[in-house]
């Protein structure tokens, strides 16, 4: 773990033909066929651990050919193919079946059927093998031999060992000839037959076994991620409309959030966080985990209480420069990895990143603005405060000019860049040159003016006239020190950032949408922004690319300078439409879910941002994680936008002013949680809207909420919050 931080370089590539399972923080990656092969990254991982390195059938020494994979949850899949002809035979009459579970391990049922009059006789043979690496070893391709691993038979079993025998295997079934790195079944598959076998993986941590999630001791549908999906699918928002791609878009979304919660240990009732994305990043991360959380709140409010509860537990308390903690900050990514020499229970943490903080305080306002948990956000009040503390103690001294969100890392194994543009050129001016740290990005001040904002309105809730009064006067500080030292006037946009010199970092680049979205620009800057993110060097027709075409750093191929990232694209579309900007804000919108119709309903991460009129559909990034939180949020939020529903439960407000896009016809959205409640709502073709279900003290607005800051702490009038 001592260099995880520092990779520069891009994940290894999947490949064409991989099929990715995922339950929470274990996932498998195989082969067409369902073989998980050796030398790349196929495995089966839990805890950021790959337990298994090879897991190749074999039928009478030789391998399946695929038919076909039957898709079903995000944690399952059926793998059909056929053996080799059998002998005298032109062709296969053995058909195979492995129907897989992934969580907390590993359960493979196995099915031979044979489909000729004849009974077949046959060895099945299941080829195993693990390197116990640590995922950030297999992410980055560097996984060491390790003579250390043993694969030892335990009668029908295999026990997969590390050394230290701290973590590893027991892959367990009945009837099997086990030897060091295989399990055998010698069979006679009656004609027009069947013959059954199950493995199971189960994960060894600190030397203790533990049961895959998908036992063989009770029924598939009753184990917990099949009850939790069921459950999740049962009570979420339902949405029908006449626009299909839309309509198979969002149930992708829903289903792949729901595959990519987490659940910690502890009482059945507390809330899961989100994992980041698969297949590196299952597990917690700051700034991922927050805005998904953010942009999730219309299909659930759960996932955004457990992912505060949980960084507010590892919010840091204590300077640390190897980990970069320091108090009151909110952790960039959490780990289990076998190298990582922690317990799966603790983790080890790393607080890499200036923009987790602030968006914890922009989550729990929101949290609260849709009157959920009310209790629950009072309590996580002293965190937010911690915080906001650690913005001016730490974050505003880091760099030379005072009164602004700075990053630096602490040595030189920590990240080089702690936005969300976190590769090492991800921050660069417009010759390529890249910018040198201390660095205050543009977003991260938006970030802090909205916690500010959001803290006022804390206050003003509680009577704390002197609290709201000093956070009123920081956030106008802000905005006026951002809106002076950001812009460029020569260009028409806000800066990337400031550099260590104060200079501005003048790429043309997505993250000034970021400030609309926050509303820290301002008005007469807007429509300048709105041009430049519409413009041919920056809309490729399928999204808003990082960087325009024309800066020294553009490489539509990249990962951060020049692609089009989804979330990116759903908060542009947000703070357009905050604005006022309908027009490009659908266009953005249509756009996105026009590559989500090519991507079969699910958003990648990213994907290479060239020219929709070079290539009439969206080219995938090879290394693109898929299934990915905050892509999967961004059909969510970006309907949300459209329908300009936004919620102030606490002073009694809706404001709802749909502004849909011709193509989307009427839409029908049922069970919209709000307010302890569920809410219906139906926009019909000629935007004429209908709402039920509403608490009758809410006030509903037919009209767009109020949108920046003339009014900075006019609490009685709008929110300025995100």
């Amino acid at each position: 773990m001592a260099n995880a931080w520092t990779f520069e370089g891009q994940p290894a590539a999947l490949g064409a033909g991989t099929v990715t399972l995922v339950e929470g923080s274990s996932f498998c990656v195989s082969s067409w066929n369902g073989d998980i092969r050796p030398g790349g990254p196929q495995g089966v991982y839990h805890a950021d651990t790959r337990l298994l390195s090879r897991w190749e059938l074999r039928v009478d020494d030789a391998p399946i050919e695929p038919l076909q994979v039957l898709a079903g949850e995000p944690y399952h899949a059926a793998f059909l193919g056929r053996t080799q002809p059998r002998p005298g035979r032109a062709e296969s009459t053995l058909m195979v079946v492995r129907d897989r579970y992934v969580g907390g391990g590993l359960r493979e049922d196995l099915l031979l059927r044979n489909l000729s009059d004849e009974s077949a006789g046959c060895v099945v043979d299941v080829h195993i093998g693990s390197d116990i690496a640590d995922l950030f070893e297999v992410k980055i391709n560097r996984v060491r031999h390790v003579p250390d691993v043993d694969l030892v038979p335990e009668g029908t079993s295999l026990r997969v060992y590390s050394l230290s025998r701290a973590r590893g295997a027991m892959i367990r079934t009945a009837d099997a000839l086990a030897v060091p790195g295989l399990l055998g079944f010698r069979v006679a598959v009656p004609a027009r037959g069947e013959w059954r076998a199950t493995l199971q993986v189960n994960p060894i941590i600190d030397g203790e076994e533990s049961q895959a999630w998908f036992s063989t001791r009770h029924p598939v549908e009753r184990a917990g991620p099949a009850v939790r999906l069921a459950a999740w699918q049962r009570h979420g928002p339902y949405v029908v409309t006449d626009h299909p791609g839309l309509a198979r878009t969002l149930r992708r979304s829903k289903e792949d959030l729901g595959s990519l919660r987490l659940y910690e240990p502890g009482p059945p009732d507390e809330p899961p966080t989100i994992a980041a994305g698969a297949p590196w990043f299952m597990t917690l991360f700051g700034r991922d985990s927050l805005l998904t959380s953010w942009m999730a709140l219309p299909l659930d409010q759960s996932p955004a209480l457990g992912t505060l509860r949980r960084l507010a537990r590892l919010q840091g308390t204590k300077v640390d420069p190897l980990s970069e903690e320091e108090p009151g900050k909110i952790p960039h990514e959490l780990r289990f990895g076998a190298r990582s020499g922690v317990s799966p229970h603790g983790g080890a943490c790393y607080y890499g990143s200036v923009d987790a903080t602030p968006l914890y305080v922009v989550l729990l306002a929101e949290l609260r603005r849709w009157g959920i948990h009310r209790e629950a956000v009072e309590e996580l009040m002293p965190h937010a405060d911690a915080a906001l503390s650690w913005i001016g103690e730490y974050g505003e001294r880091a760099g030379p000019i005072e009164g602004l969100l700075w990053y630096r890392r602490k040595t030189d194994k920590g990240l080089v860049n702690q936005g969300w543009k976190d590769s090492f050129d991800g921050v660069n001016f417009a010759d390529g040159t890249l910018a040198r740290a201390p660095i205050a990005l543009a977003e991260a001040q938006g970030y802090v003016y909205a916690a500010y904002i959001a803290r006022s309105h804390f206050a003003h809730e509680a009577g704390d006239h002197e609290t709201e009064r000093c956070y009123t006067e920081r956030a106008c500080s802000l905005r006026r020190m951002f809106n002076e030292l950001f812009w460029l006037p020569e260009r028409g946009c806000y800066a990337v950032g400031l550099d260590r010199e104060g200079r501005p970092i003048d790429s043309v680049a997505s993250n000034m949408g970021h400030c609309l979205w926050t509303g820290i620009a301002d008005e007469d800057k807007a429509e300048y922004v709105a041009w430049h993110l519409l413009s041919e060097e920056m809309f490729t027709g399928f999204g808003v690319r990082t960087i325009a075409s024309s800066m020294g750093a553009y490489n539509p191929m990249s990962y951060h300078n020049g692609s089009v990232w989804p979330h990116d694209n759903a908060l542009i579309v947000s703070g357009l439409m905050r604005y006022g900007f309908v027009a490009e804000a659908q266009r953005v919108a249509m756009g996105l879910l026009d590559a989500a119709e090519a991507f079969g309903g699910r958003l990648p991460e990213l994907f290479c941002g060239f020219d929709r009129k070079e290539f009439p559909v969206p080219v995938p990034y090879p290394t693109s994680c898929s299934p990915q939180a905050w892509a999967a949020a961004s059909p969510v939020q970006i309907t949300r936008a459209l329908l300009r529903f936004d919620p102030w439960i606490p002073y009694g407000r809706l404001w709802v002013a749909p502004v849909l896009p011709e193509e989307f016809g009427e839409l029908r959205i049922t069970g919209l949680p709000l307010a302890g409640g569920r809410v219906n709502l139906v926009v019909w073709g000629s935007g004429e809207t209908k709402l039920s279900g509403l608490p009758p003290e809410i006030e509903v607005h037919c009209a767009p909420r109020p949108s920046v800051s003339t009014l900075v702490g006019h609490h009685d009038q709008f929110s300025s919050e995100p």
